[in-house]
């Protein structure tokens, strides 16, 4: 049989169960898209307005999936475009597929526009990307491409990005396959010795005290939610998240005690404090997750289970299938299961920031606000800075949605992309339409906001909610706390983003809150509509967020 090359990656991403390749089209790609549309009832094509976006998009799309991200673009500017959304991928091990268009091979260093072949003194786009994915390979004819596209497929699979790159011509090419595409199945690596320790310390410690479980972000990769719940019920473990893992345990068990590090929770430290081991599953503890957790965790056996080991001393297991291991090792425990009352009060003691006195409404009554109006199953798209601080802090997931904070390379402006990506795989749940709810700061929002667009265009059931406070607050507040407060690089001029979006997409449901009784009807008028909506919420620049950094530094100043 002879097909075209990208008709064949289409066909292949298509066989992965991938339905939405994300991109921006150009001339070195173009012939991707031709194919896509040949394939349109199977994958569908979706234009971002900018290919850091579209990459958020895969990437959302492969954290809310459990599955693959496939991303497209062409050579030049749109390529090195791609870099930021690729590194966070890396960097949080999420499985994304590139395919990255390039000039034909004839002009490759004879001056062709946008060559990065490496040839003639220009970019060499093959050394750019293998330095932020698991595999980066040049196509250089069709003949190699059934064999690089498994291998970029598995690497993927092993966490993080793939990079092909494509010359037109390449593309262009037939290629002859004597039998039907057939791409790597996952790899389950089963760490045997590491198992045996495991079990031996769980053993032990559940003979002279108490288990605490703290979960990661690899958990929501591998789907072992239910796996991590039966996991936590035998053992009778109290449990908390790291702070991009909220969605992986129920958050209003009576065994959940918060989220860990710099916008944790003191029951968490008070339940590490008094155990005899701590679980890392799927943790791998950067600063992030460990800050305040330091000095409890040295006085604790720690174990871990995982694709790699955690950033502090722990007797590790590997596992890249965590819902296979933790389901093995609930087996193997439930029959010495003890039952218990569960513990716990179902309520957590928020972190206790100063007083705030300037305009707007206050991140914790924006944040239960908000808590209080979704429905279950609504999945969260959080983005840096104080407001992603707010809401890590306080948002409890609705029970069966899902959670995303991009904490690998911290971008701002990713949740944009992300949870359209992630609308797109996820908007028709069980129970009907499953909305998505992207929460951003202004900052965030100019960076990479008109992705609302891609949204609006595709009628997707997004809401974006701004916190606008008219600066790069977290910013200003590491200027006050850190440089004196002599002077602020961060504050903006004042913008009206609400009437600012309404007025720019006429029939978008987009409302300004800036009084806090205006909140309750401007949440259940976004909340309840079809298709994307916007929601401007004015706040406070100079309020304090729950972020322990900053909330010690206070502390130490007034000694």
């Amino acid at each position: 049989m002879q097909t075209r090359v990208v008709d064949y990656v289409v066909q292949a991403v298509s066989a992965l169960g991938v339905r939405h390749i994300f991109g921006v089209d150009g001339a070195n790609i173009e012939d991707l898209y031709d194919a896509v549309f040949d394939a349109s009832a199977d994958v569908t094509g979706v234009i971002a307005k900018h290919e850091f976006a579209a990459a958020t998009m895969a990437d959302g799309y492969a954290r809310s999936t459990a599955g693959l991200g496939v991303v497209a673009a062409t050579s030049g500017g749109g390529a090195m475009n791609l870099v930021a959304g690729l590194a966070e991928s890396y960097a949080s091990r999420v499985p994304v597929l590139a395919l990255i268009g390039q000039p034909p091979t004839a002009l490759e260093g004879n001056g062709a526009f946008q060559d990065t072949s490496g040839h003639s003194g220009t970019i060499d786009a093959a050394r750019l990307f293998e330095e932020i994915s698991r595999y980066c390979a040049r196509v250089e004819s069709a003949a190699d491409l059934p064999d690089q596209l498994a291998r970029a497929v598995g690497a993927a699979r092993r966490g993080g990005p793939a990079v092909l790159l494509l010359p037109k011509d390449v593309q262009q090419a037939p290629v002859v396959t004597t039998r039907s595409i057939r791409l790597p199945d996952k790899v389950y690596r089963r760490d045997e010795a590491g198992l045996t320790r495991l079990r031996a310390a769980l053993r032990t410690a559940r003979r002279t005290g108490k288990v605490v479980i703290i979960a990661g972000d690899q958990v929501a990769r591998d789907d072992a939610r239910d796996e991590l719940a039966r996991l936590a019920t035998v053992l009778d473990a109290a449990v908390g998240v790291a702070p991009d893992a909220k969605d992986t345990y129920d958050n209003t068990d009576p065994a959940f005690c918060g989220v860990a590090g710099t916008m944790g929770h003191p029951e968490l430290v008070a339940a590490v404090r008094s155990a005899a081991l701590c679980l890392l599953v799927g943790a791998p503890m950067p600063v992030t997750a460990r800050t305040g957790l330091d000095e409890p965790l040295a006085g604790c056996l720690v174990a871990s289970v995982g694709v790699a080991p955690p950033f502090l001393p722990a007797t590790h297991a590997t596992s890249t299938d965590l819902a296979r291991t933790l389901g093995d090792l609930a087996d193997e425990f439930a029959c010495a299961a003890v039952s218990s009352e569960r513990r716990g009060s179902g309520s957590l003691t928020p972190l206790r920031v100063p007083a705030a006195a300037g305009p707007g409404l206050r991140y914790r009554h924006v944040v239960d606000s908000v808590d209080a109006a979704l429905p279950e199953g609504t999945d969260v798209f959080a983005d840096a800075g104080n407001t992603g601080a707010a809401v890590v802090h306080h948002l409890r997931v609705p029970r069966g949605g899902r959670f995303v904070v991009a904490l690998g390379m911290g971008g701002m402006g990713y949740a944009f992309g992300a949870g359209i990506g992630s609308a797109f795989a996820r908007r028709h749940g069980p129970g009907g339409v499953r909305r998505t709810v992207v929460i951003a700061g202004d900052g965030a929002f100019y960076m990479h906001g008109m992705e609302i667009h891609t949204a609006i265009e595709h009628a997707l059931p997004v809401t974006f909610i701004v916190l606008n406070n008219n600066a790069h607050a977290m910013c200003v507040t590491r200027e006050q706390l850190y440089y004196r407060n002599r002077y602020s690089f961060n504050r903006f001029r004042p913008a009206h983003l609400g009437d600012g979006v309404g007025a720019m997409f006429p029939g978008l449901p987009a409302r300004s809150v800036r009084a806090p009784a205006e909140l309750g009807p401007a949440l259940r008028d976004c909340l309840h509509t079809d298709g994307p909506s916007f929601l401007s919420i004015d706040v406070d620049p100079d309020e304090i967020p729950p972020f322990l950094p900053f909330l010690t530094t206070i502390e130490q100043s007034r000694r």
